[in-house]
């Protein structure tokens, strides 16, 4: 494994690898290497765990750079002690490193509020095959309009290039924050409190909606809507009121509210390492379908009830394609985002890539022509 201490290095071993067409794996620390496609024979492997500092951060300005190996867990300490945050909540964050989180695009529950790392990253730097690194945006979070090839590259699982810094903008931490735990007893009475709660003024940070098979593994037996909320002591008033008129709620706060909060982001995480034949299916709908998304899984689901993605989780991946054939007939985008390794072959992991996919070829063959970068891990398409 190569763990170049600097982006020149990597760059420059980047470019030597390329010269004599030997394919290449990119990655971090490898804590999300079952999310994907299967990464073809590598004859050399790269790691950015080395590339591991702080580069600049202003907390007046609300932003910093960081390289992309610094560990996600070692961004979130530096931001708390001046209680800023980049509010990603990506799954893994104990291990997951800056850039795996961005490369593979992950995100949690707060995306309803904050968004994705699309909405948060302002800058970028990578290495190219050609030995070059290229710096795209800035540290100002209003750049000058034009092509942002930061974008490109999240998301990319890294087939375009290596990511090996990323500048974000910074959001300031909530003066309170509180979750507030809805029981319900179907999917279609978690709509309804969710859509009450939409339409009205109040802009929480995260809306996520547990089936039954969920909530047990991390609040109670049935259906549960949860709600966290950042602010002040009158607002957190306001929501238990409008809130808790409905009737059936809990309120939590302090620790018991973040070991909530990280059980629901680690979610996918603990349910892998449980199930070591496990399978995690994402769901993309607009907000109308996802009762009915919710409904057609057996096991544990969890959805972002306030921007239409929902999560299905198989205990034995073999499931996987027969929900998925069904899903198919009722027009849903899905794609089995976590699989075995050894089964990934055997699985359609994104049936339906959309229109887009012949222009992402052309963009790949634009960054690597010979095809060496992490052939196939962008869910066998790519």
């Amino acid at each position: 494994m190569h763990t170049p201490g600097s982006p020149e290095e990597l760059a420059e071993e980047l470019r030597r690898a390329a010269l004599h067409s030997r394919t290449i794996e990119l990655r971090g620390a490898g804590s999300k290497c079952l999310m994907g496609g299967p990464v073809g024979r590598a004859d050399e492997p790269f790691s950015t765990q080395a590339l591991d500092r702080v580069l600049d951060y202003e907390p007046r300005d609300l932003t910093i750079s960081v390289e992309a190996g610094l560990p996600w867990r070692e961004l979130t300490r530096v931001l708390a002690e001046n209680r800023q945050m980049v509010p990603l909540d990506p799954p893994f964050a104990a291990r997951a490193t800056v850039g795996g989180a961005i490369a593979a695009n992950t995100s949690g529950p707060r995306r309803r509020l904050y968004g994705t790392a699309r909405d948060m990253v302002i800058g970028m730097k990578f290495a190219t095959l050609e030995g070059k690194l290229v710096q795209t945006g800035g540290m100002v979070v209003k750049n000058v309009a034009g092509l942002d090839m930061a974008k490109l590259l999240i998301g990319s699982f890294g087939t375009l290039a290596a990511v090996t810094s990323v500048n974000f903008k910074l959001q300031p931490m909530p003066e309170v924050e509180r979750t507030f735990l809805l029981a319900c007893s179907t999917a279609e009475q978690a709509m309804e409190a969710r859509d009450g709660l939409l339409g009205g003024v109040l802009q929480p940070a995260a809306v996520d909606a547990l089936n039954a098979a969920a909530a047990g593994d991390v609040a109670s037996a049935g259906w549960v809507l949860a709600v966290r909320a950042g602010g002040n002591e009158a607002a957190m008033g306001r929501y238990e009121c409008e809130l808790g008129a409905r009737g059936g709620m809990s309120v939590l706060e302090g620790e018991g509210q973040r070991r909530f909060g990280v059980n629901v982001e680690e979610f996918t995480a603990r349910f892998l390492a449980a199930h070591g034949n496990g399978a995690v299916v994402r769901v993309s709908c607009n907000l109308k379908e996802l009762a009915a998304v919710l409904e057609s899984f057996s096991g544990p689901a969890v959805a972002r009830a306030g921007s239409g993605v929902c999560y299905g989780y198989f205990a034995e991946c073999e499931a996987v394609a027969e929900w998925l054939a069904g899903a198919a007939g009722r027009g849903w985008r899905a794609v089995v985002e976590f699989a075995p390794e050894e089964k990934k072959k055997s699985l359609d992991l994104w049936p339906a890539p959309g229109a887009d996919l012949e222009l992402m070829r052309r963009i790949k063959k634009l960054f690597d022509p010979d095809n060496l970068l992490n052939r196939g891990r962008l869910y066998q398409r790519i």
